[in-house]
């Protein structure tokens, strides 16, 4: 049993990462380098610890990028 609870998490969290590098593809940043990739993550993480109307921003920017009507 614990060996397939393993298993799953396993699955779960390489289906996320693929997820998510998905993201930077459709962000249109496949060849921008790790590091500037990460910088700005990190980046954006402190700005959004600090500035709740960007991530109200950026959310309804990605939500415009997928096609969803955030109303």
């Amino acid at each position: 049993m614990m060996r397939t609870t393993t298993s799953y998490a396993r699955k779960k969290d390489t289906r996320e990462k693929i997820e998510l590098g998905g993201l930077i593809v459709k962000a249109g940043l496949r060849f921008e380098k790790r590091a500037m990739l990460l910088g700005a993550l990190i980046d954006l993480s402190h700005r959004l610890k600090s500035d709740e109307g960007e991530r109200a921003r950026l959310t309804a920017i990605g939500a415009e990028a997928f096609g969803y009507d955030i109303d």
